[in-house]
């Protein structure tokens, strides 16, 4: 696979994004989804040697349209200047965590995780975290962990959540609003022969939190 024909190209994008410049592009973007989906398709055979539940993906159900819904943005330029794909299980829609991998120049990442929770479902997972504090704990201050994701969540309460007490000592794994985890890599990550293998070694490493968030999950649903 040849991510620099990816970068380059989402580069490009970003700097032209509208409809006559990818139209006369459209070979390209063809040539980057293409090779995308080579990546997809290398990491969810890595992923599959230790989480057998993903083996039936194929990079097509982990993919997202490159056009971006402007119905409801002030944005209103069509394309999105990233790539992205999510391999889950249960599918891309789906709450339980998963893997993901975000191409974008400047913004490169590994992450997963499960965001955009109902509040019921964000509660439960809460008190499973509260109730089994110390192995959570084992989870997320384990150094092999937090090397690549020093931060769970994106956005925080500022306060405890309904029902916990300010004063808990491990207030903070409470007061996220989303249980994700995001590796950030700079976009050279991805030229490195071995790309690869460190991309499994970062989502080897978050199968232990996604373990622990889907357990929840599966018992609410």
């Amino acid at each position: 696979m040849n991510i620099s024909i990816i970068l380059q190209f989402l580069k490009e994008l970003a700097a032209n994004n509208n409809r006559d410049w990818f139209n006369s592009n459209r070979e390209r973007y063809e040539a980057a989804r293409a090779e995308f989906e080579k990546l997809l398709t290398a990491l969810i055979t890595r992923i599959s040697a230790f989480d057998d539940s993903i083996r039936h993906l194929q990079a097509t159900d982990c993919t997202y349209r490159i056009y971006r819904d402007t119905r409801f943005s002030q944005d209103k330029t069509p394309y999105k200047t990233h790539m992205g794909g999510y391999i889950n299980a249960k599918g891309k829609k789906s709450f339980h965590c998963g893997y993901y991998v975000h191409l974008e120049p400047g913004n490169c990442m590994l992450a997963g995780g499960s965001y955009c929770l109902p509040s019921p479902l964000l509660k439960a997972i809460r008190q499973a975290v509260y109730d089994n504090m110390d192995e959570y704990r084992s989870i997320v201050e384990d150094p092999a962990f937090s090397q690549y994701f020093p931060i769970v969540g994106e956005d925080f309460l500022k306060t405890a959540p309904k029902g916990f007490k300010r004063n808990y000592p491990y207030l903070k794994y409470l007061q996220c609003k989303d249980y994700t985890v995001a590796c950030r890599r700079p976009d050279d990550f991805f030229l490195t022969p071995s790309f690869v293998d460190q991309a499994e070694a970062v989502f080897r490493q978050m199968k232990r939190f996604s373990d622990f968030i889907n357990y929840t999950i599966d018992d609410f649903e």
